[in-house]
C-alpha cells in the first residue's frame, strides 16, 4: 500500500517548496520507485499561487485527516489565521498518527492547529520572531535547517525543504535511496538539521518600538564592549526584568542570548572579509577567549570557525568586475 503524502495548498504560496516534494517523493523515476502517494489537497477551484499560475488539486481537505504524512509549504498570509479551514483536519490527521511536517511558513498552520505548543520548531529565519510573538507556547529555534521534536518535524524555508525531504526519504527507504534521489536532482544528500541557514542578521516583528530597534542597533554596533546584562538594562535605561520582558516580545530571546547571537554573526562576518587568526576575531565579536568562540559558533551554525571561514570565505582573486 502507497505512503499517502498530503499537501494542503492556498492562495497566495509560491510554487517552490511545493515543487521541492513532489520532486522528491512524487517524481516517477522509474527504475528507481518510492511507495509515496502525493495529493495536493485543497478546493476543487483551485489556488492563485504567486506568479499567477492557478494550481487545481486533485484531493480535498478531508483527503488530510487520513493522510500517512502531512506536508505543509506555506500559508497564505502568517500574519494572521489565513488558513482556518486547515485547522481540523491537521488536527485529525495528527490524532491517527501522521507524520506532521512543515516548510517554510508552513509551521504556522501547524501552530494555529496547537500541534507547535510546547515543542521545539523553525521556518524561515525571517518569520521567526513573528512565529514566536503569535505563539509564544512554540519554541522557536531560528537557526535550524530543520527541527524534530516528537512527531512533528518543521524547517527552515526554500532549499531547506529539500534537506527535510531527504531526512524523510532515509527514514522511510535507507540512506541509499535518499543519496540515489538527491544525486538526480543534482544537490548535496545530507546538511544535518542543527546546520545554521547562515543568518547574519535577526528578524524583527513588523511593529517592533522603534525606539527599541534603535537601541539594539546601537547595542550592535558596540557588540565587542557589552559587558553584560547589567549594562545592557543601564543602556535601554529599564531595569533587568523589563529588559528581559522586552527582549522576549520583541527578539523572541532572553538579553544575553541575543547578545551572544549578535558576536557570532559579528564572528562571521569577519571570518568571511577577513585574514584575521581565530582568536583575534573571538576578541573582536566580545568572546572572552577563542574556546567561547568556538563552542558558541558550533552551536549556532554547527560548523566550527575554522570550517566555516573554508566554506564562506571571500576569495579576492576570483572577484568579478562588471563595467
Amino acid at each position: 500500500m502507497s505512503h499517502v503524502v498530503a499537501l494542503p495548498v492556498c492562495d497566495g504560496m509560491t510554487l517552490f517548496e511545493y515543487g521541492i516534494v513532489v520532486e522528491a517523493l512524487g517524481f516517477a523515476w522509474g527504475d528507481l520507485t518510492l511507495d509515496y502517494d502525493v495529493r495536493a489537497c485543497g478546493p476543487a477551484g483551485g489556488v492563485h499561487t504567486v506568479g499567477g499560475a492557478v494550481l487545481r488539486p486533485g484531493y480535498g481537505l478531508d483527503d488530510i485527516d487520513t493522510a500517512d504524512t502531512v506536508i505543509v509549504t506555506a500559508v497564505s498570509d502568517p500574519r494572521r489565521d489565513s488558513n482556518p479551514e486547515w485547522t481540523e483536519h491537521l488536527r485529525a490527521a495528527a490524532a491517527n498518527g501522521a507524520r506532521m511536517v512543515s516548510i517554510c511558513s508552513g509551521a504556522f498552520a501547524l501552530a494555529e492547529a496547537g500541534l507547535l505548543d510546547g515543542r521545539r520548531a523553525t521556518t524561515h529565519w525571517r518569520y521567526a520572531g513573528l512565529l514566536q510573538h503569535r505563539f509564544p507556547r512554540v519554541r522557536v529555534t531560528p537557526s535550524d535547517l530543520y527541527v524534530r521534536d516528537g512527531g512533528v518535524t518543521t524547517g527552515a524555508g526554500s532549499a531547506a525543504g529539500l534537506d527535510l525531504c531527504f531526512t524523510l526519504i532515509r527514514e522511510d527507504h535507507g540512506p541509499a535511496a535518499a543519496n540515489e534521489i538527491a544525486r538526480r536532482m543534482v544537490v548535496a544528500p545530507n546538511r544535518d538539521g542543527d546546520q545554521s541557514q547562515f543568518v547574519t542578521i535577526d528578524a524583527l516583528r513588523p511593529d517592533v518600538d522603534a525606539r527599541f530597534a534603535d537601541y539594539l542597533q546601537d547595542l550592535s554596533h558596540r557588540i565587542e564592549s557589552v559587558a553584560g546584562i547589567d549594562e545592557m538594562a543601564e543602556r535601554a535605561g529599564v531595569s533587568r526584568r523589563t529588559l528581559h520582558r522586552q527582549f522576549r516580545r520583541h527578539t523572541g530571546a532572553a538579553p544575553l542570548e541575543w547578545l551572544t547571537r549578535q558576536r557570532v554573526y559579528r564572528a562571521m562576518s569577519l571570518l568571511e572579509t577577513t585574514e584575521e587568526p581565530v582568536t583575534a576575531v573571538a576578541a573582536r565579536a566580545g568572546f572572552d577567549a577563542e574556546e567561547t568562540l568556538r563552542y558558541h559558533f558550533k552551536r549556532q551554525t554547527g560548523l566550527s570557525p575554522t570550517a566555516y571561514r573554508e566554506r564562506f570565505r571571500v576569495n579576492r582573486d576570483m572577484a568579478i568586475s562588471y563595467r
